[in-house]
């Protein structure tokens, strides 16, 4: 089954500079990284819209900051969208103060505004951030399909709990990476 590329956009979450140099990010892993940017550079081919939703926190005063301790910090090098991932002009970026990219964010009107109804995921961290942005997009009424080799879990149980979650509370498409690249050419 394939995806229609007019309608569906890429939201990467939380996949930073800071995996190299932050002790939350914890996604410098090489085949994590490949995966994320063999999606990221499918979906450009096929006209998917890449937005990246990167932390941005406010030291001092977030509240997530108090759990993790000081990550994604609005204006750091470590909260910047990952090189590798070879960020450029035609790709929107959305700052984020918590899980969820929809909180208190403009995606949903950047979406909207797009015409998209179906979001990919990928990032991290799979139980967290990825697991609250799906939801905020199934409130919204979104379809979602995510790609497992481009996830990555390191903080909130496994992998495989946070995909089995996807399926059966939103919905979601999961697609292997090969599976993916073959959904976006059809």
């Amino acid at each position: 089954m394939g995806i229609d590329a007019k309608r569906t956009a890429l939201l990467v979450i939380d996949v930073l500079e800071g995996g190299d140099h932050d002790a939350v990010y914890d996604h410098a892993i090489e085949s994590f990284e490949n995966s994320c940017v063999a999606v990221v550079d499918a979906c450009r081919v096929v006209g998917i819209q890449v937005i990246f939703c990167n932390d941005a926190h406010r030291s001092g005063t977030d509240r997530e900051l108090a759990l993790w301790g000081d990550h994604g910090i609005a204006g750091s090098p470590e909260a910047r969208t990952a090189s590798a991932l070879g960020a450029c002009e035609s790709d929107i970026t959305i700052p984020k103060r918590r899980y969820d990219a929809f909180f208190q964010t403009d995606l949903d009107l950047t979406l909207r505004e797009l015409g998209v109804d179906t979001v990919i995921a990928i990032g991290c961290d799979t139980n967290i951030c990825v697991l609250q942005t799906l939801a905020g997009a199934f409130f919204r009424n979104y379809g979602s399909i995510v790609v497992e080799e481009a996830m990555r879990t390191f903080l909130v149980g496994t992998q495989e709990e946070g995909i089995e979650y996807f399926k059966r509370c939103y919905g979601t498409r999961v697609l292997d990476l090969e599976g993916f690249l073959r959904s976006i050419a059809e």
